[in-house]
């Protein structure tokens, strides 16, 4: 994958993230004390999370390896 396309995939992730995180505060469970721990929606945020995170760290390798060449 090239840069531009890991970075239009973590955009897209973002960008999904983003609209679980506005429905998460409006979910009845979320009023509960423990409701973040039982909640699907925040268990997704996260996945989403570890996601971007393993994306960017491709993207900076990439660009390291590009510097590298030059």
């Amino acid at each position: 994958m090239s840069i531009d396309e890991l970075q239009e995939e973590v955009d897209k992730l973002l960008e999904e993230m983003d609209g679980l995180q506005e429905v998460c505060d409006t979910l009845p469970q979320c009023g509960e004390d423990d409701g973040c721990a039982t909640c699907e929606t925040k268990k997704k945020i996260e996945e989403l999370e570890q996601k971007v995170e393993a994306l960017e760290d491709k993207v900076e390798q990439l660009m390291g390896t590009e510097e590298e060449e030059e």
